[in-house]
């Protein structure tokens, strides 16, 4: 789930740029070949991978199964978490360099551990989300035109003092969290089913009419700094983001912010003032986008778009007969696996 804007500036900073790996690669397929011998796991078919039916990049290929020797042989990698695309994001997250990605990898292993990531879908009930959608509303709602899930955030409106009398930091946090899990545990395959490939990122729109520097508060610092420590363990999962009413407050702001981020951080970001709309309806069909985005959907029936959770991780057909449900019973997590389907590329 992406919940705050700074927090999101921060998680694509996290990401990186891409950059000559190969030697790291070669080097730690050689450190690993012992460990290959001594302490071998057979072979996993990543099940939304590697039955795609099209050949993966085969450097990308030998990079993860790099990755995945070295974590077997450090006793890293549990079942729940044996799968190429996640392999794939801390390596393009640490320019594919073998050993930062494993300590990146060791970071979100701990944190999983210490924060109870691995059974937050199940175990956490988040009851306050109705009154916390009075102060600060956002959610899922629709599909771009890559068949990627759309988060939208009206961050302008949202009043920090009472949301705070609704909920907590710690209780929004850990549903911060479980939003994260939802997405790559059941919307991400779900939307690879409904699109035909692969979809592994998401596209978020952030409404900032009104931000400026004063809404900078100490509730709000303290839960960006939250948000921010959370971020790293959920790398490379946001394809573009559309900034929308961006006034001078805003603009003020994001020219302070801007400048720490690497390029390819900042070529997902759009800064749109009040003339958005067309720019929206370049990326998103004006039935997954929401009337007051320049969009056809007013999900009246669901009280508004934003309550909905609108797309195909909702079509039962997709989520009951298309998709099998893979359950760990040590951790009771739950995850959809897309099969049979090719990636879609994140273009800027």
């Amino acid at each position: 789930m992406e919940c705050n804007l700074l927090s999101h500036l921060e998680v694509l900073d996290e990401e990186g740029t891409s950059g000559t790996w190969k030697k790291n690669v070669d080097n730690a397929s050689t450190k690993t070949s012992h460990s290959r011998e001594k302490k071998s796991r057979k072979k996993t078919v990543y099940p939304d991978s590697f039955t795609t039916g099209q050949p993966q990049d085969p450097q990308e290929v030998g990079a993860v199964d790099a990755l995945r020797q070295a974590l077997i042989a450090g006793n890293l990698l549990p079942e729940i978490l044996d799968d190429y695309h996640m392999m794939l994001r801390y390596l393009k997250a640490r320019n594919f360099n073998i050993e930062s990605a494993k300590n990146m990898w060791i970071d979100m292993l701990q944190w999983r551990k210490d924060f109870g990531a691995n059974n937050i879908l199940e175990d956490y009930k988040f009851s306050e989300l109705d009154e916390v959608l009075q102060y600060f509303l956002q959610g899922y709602h629709g599909i771009d035109k890559d068949g990627r899930p759309v988060y939208i955030e009206i961050l302008g409106q949202a009043d920090p003092k009472k949301l705070m009398r609704v909920t907590t930091i710690e209780r929004y946090v850990k549903y911060y969290v479980q939003e994260y899990e939802r997405t790559l545990a059941i919307r991400l395959p779900a939307c690879s089913i409904a699109a035909g490939r692969r979809v592994a990122s998401s596209t978020t729109i952030i409404d900032v009419q009104g931000v400026g520097l004063r809404n900078l508060t100490k509730p709000v610092i303290e839960l960006i700094r939250r948000l921010q420590q959370i971020n790293s363990n959920y790398p490379d999962t946001l394809c573009q983001m559309f900034i929308v009413n961006a006034g001078s407050g805003f603009k003020m702001l994001w020219n302070m912010v801007q400048s720490f981020l690497e390029p390819k951080a900042k070529s997902k970001i759009h800064v749109l003032g009040t003339k958005f709309k067309s720019t929206l309806l370049e990326v998103i069909d004006a039935s997954e986008l929401p009337e007051f985005l320049g969009g056809s959907c007013n999900c009246a029936e669901k009280g508004g778009c934003l309550r909905s959770d609108k797309g195909p991780w909702k079509d039962l057909h997709i989520t009951k007969e298309d998709v099998c449900v893979h359950r760990n019973h040590s951790s009771k997590s739950t995850t959809l696996v897309a099969d049979h389907v090719t990636p879609v590329e994140c273009r800027h």
